[in-house]
């Protein structure tokens, strides 16, 4: 048999001493970083580096940025991880004219608040000033001297159910024909409280309906091009669609001439039959030729008698 060597526990003391002691260090290195990255999260978390450094608005066009910054709460000295993105979110949504908002970081210290304003319909006026009409109808307390020419101004609707019913049509108008309309009117009439007129870019005006509005403006380009260049009047299309033109000052002499013309033509005729006025001679040929005729008796007497 072969001999086997026989290593005394004196021997193996030593050595098991020295891998011990290595593990012990292993685990003790491993602790030690352990540690020290606790305590640099520590002190990260608590010292200005882990302070949000940029922020940045996107998606806004009629608030400012600084407003919607303010309204976030979001500054250079929030700390970048302890900010609740859905708190803060629902705190710029809380905007009047703001419909959406997100709030995204970008690792080291990148914030980003992107928002949805909701769109302006149009402008109406009250004491000299104008006051902005949003899509649902609302009208924001904010005043301007003038509108800002983003949206039509909006005329006379005095009934708040009307004005956000018109709202509604306009928000489901394309921008392209939103875009050529100056004015709208309401003008209801006996039987048809939904009459309104629009007063075009383009020097046009538009007949409509508030219920049809959206279906039918659409077309609105299409008819303006087939009119001949120059034409002024109404496009209506509340029931059809047809074009009116409007009377141009021309037209108005050319009528008050043709009414002059006539006037002294009829000046210049002598008096009918009918009227009973017979001129002077006339009847003095009508006289004369009755004493003829009185007169032929006398002439023919003699003959007779010869």
């Amino acid at each position: 048999m072969e001999e086997r060597k026989v290593v005394s526990i004196e021997d193996r003391i030593p050595k098991l001493k020295q891998t011990r002691r290595k593990k012990a260090n292993r685990r003790l290195i491993l602790y030690l970083t352990i540690l020290f990255f606790l305590i640099a999260a520590v002190v990260y978390l608590q010292s200005p580096l882990s302070n949000v450094r940029n922020i940045t608005v996107e998606g806004q066009y009629h608030v400012p940025a600084e407003e919607i910054q303010t309204l976030s709460g979001i500054t250079t000295e929030t700390n970048y991880w302890r900010m609740d993105t859905e708190e803060l979110k629902e705190k710029v949504e809380s905007h009047e004219e703001i419909t959406f908002a997100s709030i995204d970081r970008s690792f080291p210290n990148d914030v980003t608040i992107e928002v949805e304003e909701a769109e302006r319909i149009g402008y109406v006026q009250s004491n000299g000033q104008y006051y902005v009409i949003m899509e649902d109808g609302s009208r924001l307390d904010e005043e301007t001297a003038l509108p800002g020419g983003d949206a039509p101004v909006l005329a006379g609707f005095d009934k708040e159910m009307y004005l956000k019913e018109m709202s509604g049509e306009l928000k489901e108008l394309p921008p392209s024909v939103a875009d050529l309309i100056s004015e709208v009117h309401w003008e209801p009439e006996d039987g048809n409280p939904y009459k309104i007129r629009l007063y075009m870019n383009d020097g046009y005006q538009v007949e409509a309906s508030i219920r049809t509005f959206s279906e039918k403006m659409p077309a609105y380009p299409s008819i303006a091009a087939q009119l001949e260049e120059g034409a002024e009047g109404v496009i209506h299309i509340d029931v059809g669609a047809y074009f009116e033109e409007f009377n141009t000052p021309e037209d108005n002499e050319e009528n008050a001439g043709v009414e002059e013309d006539a006037g002294s033509e009829s000046d210049s005729e002598p008096p009918s039959e009918e009227d009973g006025e017979q001129p002077a001679e006339p009847e003095q040929e009508n006289a004369a030729a009755d004493t003829e005729g009185a007169q032929d008796p006398v002439v023919d007497e003699p003959l007779r008698r010869e």
